[in-house]
């Protein structure tokens, strides 16, 4: 399966959305399709054997759209946009080039979207040989990936600045027709007054503002209506013509006695525009907002890096940049790329990536992240991550894949806004029958059904929950959680019991050896020194504090003969013909060697919070090796938080009970699910779901991934491993557990922002439309609460960009 995303221009409501995702829904090969208003992107998985992008492209433009194909997701292929093609040969040409060229596999040119897709190698060649290419055939030629996020601004800025121009000329052109309306209202009389409300002159300053003006709204309706549905264009466009044409009809077919004054209502089709406009523009503006985290974010990326080949130093744009290649990084710069330190040491900033304000101390061996800035010293690095893989970038396109989902809240919404204009299209035509009919006039029913048709809005309908989503997972950015998806930031409201994995999640991870107990003949420094060698090739922390701390006494340590991980219990290893185990009482009952008389001891060393291990040579019992690991700074407090939030808080470890019992009473944990071996962490999850809890699982370690893939919400620590945060719904970038409950506030306040959205866009409609139908709303203030009822919606989701998630109720 591929996917794209697309982003589409001119969708004006969620009737909009709904249908474009519909017709991308039935094209064979697609497996699913969703449309976000709030972002305007589309984002389709399909069969590339079935269907191509450009299909998906024509479809968009037969609904009447325009798409804007993305960058490609895939190492070693790269979109560009290509100018000054004017017909099939131009393309043929270019693409022959390209595919001609060493390292490239595979080049596509089309020449109605004017892109190029090229799939090459990129130690072979560069996008920007490619684009040189182009342009000395003639053309020009850019990355998209470079210009995606300018591009993006520019076309939005553009819009906005459009729809600022249109709203000038329709508030001067409506200005007489108010003006009229107010004068009328006072019975003020004179030459000024004869003049507004003269018919010819309202008929002149309306045309324009109907026409010309209004011109996108007749441009959309016809095509959303020529694809067999109908959008809030539609309503917009018939409501303002029968307002206009009844008005144009009266001007001269109407007869009036002397002194009396036609039946028109002109003000109300060029007001209504104006209205509409006025809202459009305040939304536009609004919805940018609401993606400026994302922004904020690609802003990170510096342009260049200062890269050292050939011995010298060369500056070099930072998508030429390869893994392997050392960099440097002076003072006060931006780290280019991701990797690790060879040379010097300084601090660095990272509250961009993790929401952690002081700056982190780095030396050589430490990793450095991409867009993060150098605060002191000078260092030399090797990049180890570059492009689309840095963490910056996955970070950016989490959250775009985030700001791009749907909540299952929004599900009724769109079922509600695909039905929603036909509806409304039958209660205007019934509200136009019904007071007709009933002897009202035609003055009367018209002005009533048009009122109907200005004041429904699906628009508000469908901004309800993207714009929530769009601002609360950038706002869970800028503190350093990343949510994946909608439907992960609607289930973490719901949360209530905590699992928390203890090493690396509750305690640091970086364990120390405290006690090296003989039970034998053998010294300490022996012991040690076998028992660093046995757990040398050891990826448990546990076992590599004991080669750590073996390292540490006697410098380089030899392989042994054999080794062996037994999962949950320990190692077995070969040093010099002797059998060496190193583990847990479980793992000695098993392999037949007693351990039940230094119990006492080992019982001693556990309920001081010590993780007790057996060592056993040749089938002897000769040691005892204590371990301790100490608990993160805010553990405690983060616990005590979660605890006052309501919820249920449970420490899994492998750990026995009463290592685990003596840790989680420093944590203030009370319930500890102790020696479950790490393959059995996903059963303990699921016994949980199945007495009827909504799980988060924390977790930082691949063996915790099958865990965090069971629970309802899986949360990773940002300082784990890559497989634990690819399994996670959500990632704790601080690797500090007081983002837990830092999450689930974001979570449940962006829920409360949701259904209060919901609700609004539901009670509007519900009460709006009856009013309209029932004679009670002027169409000049059904076209004013409708055009506000959208901006009100973006308003309030924009308000969760004052929320702290980080402030708990907890008295310090």
């Amino acid at each position: 399966m591929s996917k794209e995303s697309i982003k589409i221009a001119g969708m004006s409501c969620a009737a909009c959305s709904a249908r474009i995702e519909k017709g991308l829904k039935q094209m064979a090969g697609v497996q699913s399709a969703n449309v976000n208003l709030a972002m305007e992107k589309a984002t389709i998985e399909y069969d590339g054997s079935l269907v191509q992008p450009e299909q998906f492209e024509q479809l968009i433009k037969k609904l009447g759209y325009e798409p804007v194909m993305e960058k490609a997701d895939d190492q070693g292929q790269a979109d560009l946009k290509i100018t000054g093609m004017s017909c099939a040969a131009c393309s043929a040409r270019i693409e022959k080039k390209l595919s001609g060229l060493k390292g490239v596999k595979l080049a596509s040119v089309n020449l109605s979207t004017e892109r190029a897709r090229v799939s090459y190698d990129p130690g072979v060649i560069k996008a920007s040989d490619m684009i040189k290419v182009i342009e000395d055939l003639g053309y020009g030629a850019e990355k998209i990936e470079n210009i995606s996020y300018d591009q993006d601004k520019e076309l939005k800025d553009k819009e906005v600045r459009n729809l600022l121009i249109s709203l000038y000329a329709a508030a001067i052109l409506s200005f007489p027709l108010v003006a009229a309306m107010i004068l009328n209202l006072l019975q003020i009389q004179g030459p000024i007054p004869s003049l507004l409300h003269n018919e010819y002159f309202q008929l002149i300053v309306t045309t324009p503002v109907q026409f010309v003006i209004g011109a996108r709204f007749y441009k959309n309706s016809y095509y959303a209506l020529r694809s067999g549905s109908a959008n809030m264009d539609v309503l917009i466009a018939m409501g303002t013509s029968a307002a206009y044409f009844f008005s144009l009809y009266n001007v001269f077919f109407e007869t009036v006695a002397p002194g009396m004054m036609k039946s028109l209502y002109f003000e109300a089709a060029a007001i209504i525009i104006t209205l509409i406009l006025l809202g459009k523009y305040l939304e536009a503006v609004a919805k940018g907002r609401t993606s400026e985290a994302i922004k904020k974010l690609a802003q990170l990326q510096p342009k260049t890096a200062r890269v050292i080949r050939q011995d010298t130093e060369q500056d070099v744009p930072i998508d030429e940049v390869q893994i392997g290649d050392i960099l440097i990084v002076k003072p006060g710069e931006k780290v280019p790329v991701d990797g690790k330190i060879t040379a010097g040491d300084s601090a660095v900033d990272e509250s961009m990536l993790t929401g952690e304000s002081l700056p982190v101390d780095k030396k050589a061996g430490d990793l450095v992240y991409g867009g993060t800035i150098n605060e002191f010293g000078t260092f030399k690095f090797e990049a180890t991550r570059v492009g689309r893989d840095t963490t910056l970038a996955q970070i950016i396109k989490m959250v775009e894949d985030a700001q791009g989902s749907k909540a299952p809240i929004q599900k009724i919404a769109d079922q509600v806004a695909g039905v929603f204009v036909p509806v409304v299209l039958g209660i205007a035509a019934a509200t136009f029958l019904i007071w007709y009919l009933g002897g009202a006039g035609v003055n009367k029913s018209l002005i009533s059904a048009v009122a109907v048709l200005v004041i429904a809005c699906p628009c508000a309908l469908g901004l309800a929950t993207p714009t929530a989503i769009m601002v609360g997972t950038g706002k869970g950015a800028e503190n350093g959680i990343l949510i994946k998806g909608g439907e992960h930031l609607e289930m973490a409201y719901k949360i209530n019991a905590v699992v928390l994995d203890k090493t690396g999640t509750i305690t640091k991870g970086q364990p120390e050896v405290t006690d090296i107990l003989s039970l034998g003949q053998l010294e300490t420094g022996t012991l040690l020194r076998l028992a660093g060698r046995a757990e040398k090739s050891s990826e448990h922390p546990l076992g590599a504090a004991i080669y750590k701390k073996a390292q540490e006494e006697y410098g380089v340590l030899h392989d042994p003969q054999s080794f062996e991980a037994i999962p949950g219990m320990g190692v077995r290893a070969n040093i010099e013909g002797q059998e060496i185990y190193v583990g847990t009482r479980k793992l000695m009952v098993e392999r037949g060697i007693d351990a039940g008389h230094i119990e006492k001891t080992m019982a001693d060393l556990e309920g001081q919070g010590k993780t007790a291990m057996l060592m056993a040579i040749d089938g002897k019992l000769e040691s005892i090796l204590a371990v301790a690991d100490t608990i993160k700074d805010g553990s405690r407090e983060a616990i005590a938080d979660l605890l006052n939030m309501g919820m249920e808080v449970y420490m899994i470890t492998g750990d026995n009970q009463r290592t685990a019992d003596a840790i989680a009473k420093q944590a203030g944990i009370n319930i500890v699910l102790a020696e479950v071996l790490p393959g059995n962490k996903a059963q303990e999850v699921e016994k949980l779901k199945a007495s009827g809890k909504i799980v988060a699982m924390v977790g930082d370690g691949i063996n915790d991934a099958p865990a965090l893939a069971t629970a309802d919400i899986g949360m990773a620590m940002g300082t784990g491993t890559d497989v634990a945060m690819e399994s996670a719904d959500i990632t704790l970038m601080r690797g500090d557990l007081r983002s837990i409950p830092a999450a689930i506030r974001l979570s449940r306040q962006t829920m409360k922002k949701i259904r209060q959205n919901l609700f609004w866009a539901f009670i509007y409609n519900i009460i709006g439309i009856p009013f309209a139908a029932l004679g009670m709303l002027n169409p000049v203030i059904a076209g004013g609460a409708m055009a506000f009822s959208s901006v009100s919606v973006v308003t309030n989701s924009l308000s969760l960009k004052r929320f702290d998630p980080n402030r708990t109720s907890l008295k310090k």
